[in-house]
């Protein structure tokens, strides 16, 4: 089966469940095109990225030279599809928060994506993200172009659903996958209630290859490592509020901020205005491999996010047996059970924070092993990748040209 995966931008940092579903397919014996927008040009800073980058067309790379080819061609030859998919070009951008012209531009992206997945021979399409790349792979289906699916993950596409055209997309598409059962739920508000087979449950997996080692020991440093990019989603500001408290009452520990992002300018600050320089440090972006380490030497994986999907690092962290301290958002609560894997607070809560993070960082090696070991558990069994890439090949089947 040749399927054709379409992203904004790819390798990304992090974007790397992307990457690990593509590969699980490929060894399942799926022959899979990679296209994205961008990514050509983008700081790599993992090995595996840059294979991934070697074998990824870019629909932008070319600039408006190469869209308004593609774009010509299919008018010529197929008017009267190029019209009906400008109509629904036009009719997305009515309610969206972007104009006309962008509308406009996803339809040109869309030829240039019909004609290199019919050069390929794809029976199908699968866009990650409910945004623009939904879009452009929906309007290539209105040009000729194969059925088509989408991933929602959350959270960017629960805060404006209606100005995304959501419920459109999921009407046109073959299927739709939401990554946790709080996803689906919020997908099933913008849809009728007959639409609501289509949504599948495919959770994010992790390969065997990255839990399958030998356990290393809890941490006896003091040390916590929150994973993921710098900005106003993951609650990294309220976490330095929560340090700080903690270095008051003379708790000893450390804490690493591992990514970086948009924000990094005001954490830093506020590092600096809490006296934390001693006791927080920002790693910039990491590979994957320098994840693992980061997580290995800690204690636990402290993520306080306001708005998410379900993290892959909470993933990752229960993989290699380290408890998670995170928040009743979205999809975490289905992987983090409170008092057996992990800390779960009130997102916001300062306070519940900082108890949760002392109890973490002075808990017995003893019952951080246990619970290490019971997190290791709950994921190997939810988010195995090849169980879930099955899943996906399976839908693609069903839903292919």
């Amino acid at each position: 089966m040749r399927v054709a995966y379409f992203i904004n931008q790819y390798p990304k940092v992090s974007h790397s469940f992307i990457r690990r579903e593509i590969l699980a397919l490929e060894a399942q014996g799926v022959t899979v095109q990679r296209l994205a927008l961008r990514g050509w040009d983008a700081e790599i800073v993992d090995s595996e990225d840059a294979r991934e980058r070697e074998k990824t067309r870019y629909v932008l790379r070319q600039g408006v030279k190469g869209l308004l080819s593609s774009t010509l061609s299919l008018l010529l030859r197929h008017p009267v599809r190029f019209l009906a998919a400008l109509r629904l070009a036009i009719s997305m951008a009515s309610g969206s928060d972007r104009a006309l012209p962008y509308h406009v531009i996803y339809l040109l992206e869309a030829c240039q994506l019909v004609r290199w997945m019919q050069d390929f021979g794809a029976t199908h399409v699968h866009a990650h993200f409910g945004t623009n790349p939904a879009e452009v792979v929906m309007l290539a289906r209105a040009l000729g172009g194969p059925v088509y699916s989408f991933t929602v993950h959350g959270p960017e596409e629960f805060d404006k659903p209606q100005a995304l055209g959501l419920a459109e997309k999921i009407r046109r598409a073959g299927f739709v996958v939401a990554i946790s059962s709080y996803g689906r739920s919020q997908l099933y508000r913008w849809v009728e209630h007959a639409q609501w087979p289509k949504i599948r449950l495919v959770r994010c997996g992790l390969e065997a290859a990255f839990y399958d080692v030998v356990p290393l020991a809890i941490s006896k440093v003091p040390r916590l490592v929150c994973v993921g990019r710098l900005c106003e989603q993951k609650g990294q500001l309220l976490l330095l509020e929560a340090a700080r408290k903690l270095s008051m009452q003379g708790v000893p520990f450390e804490l690493v901020l591992a990514g970086d992002g948009e924000m990094r300018a005001d954490i830093e600050q506020l590092i600096q205005a809490y006296g934390l320089v001693d006791r927080v440090s920002i790693t910039g972006w990491v590979s994957s491999e320098r994840v693992r380490e980061e997580l290995l030497a800690a204690r636990a994986l402290v993520l306080p996010s306001f708005a998410e999907g379900l993290p892959v690092v909470i993933m990752e962290a229960m993989a290699l047996r380290r408890p998670v301290i995170s928040t009743f958002v979205a999809g975490i609560p289905e992987l983090v059970v409170a008092g057996k894997n992990g800390w779960l607070v009130p997102a916001g809560a300062v306070d519940e924070l900082v108890a949760a993070m002392q109890e973490a960082l002075t808990l017995p090696d003893s019952q951080m092993a246990v619970m290490g070991e019971a997190a290791y558990v709950r994921v190997t069994q939810r988010h195995a990748i090849a169980r879930e890439a099955a899943k996906l090949l399976a839908l693609f089947q069903e839903y292919q040209e």
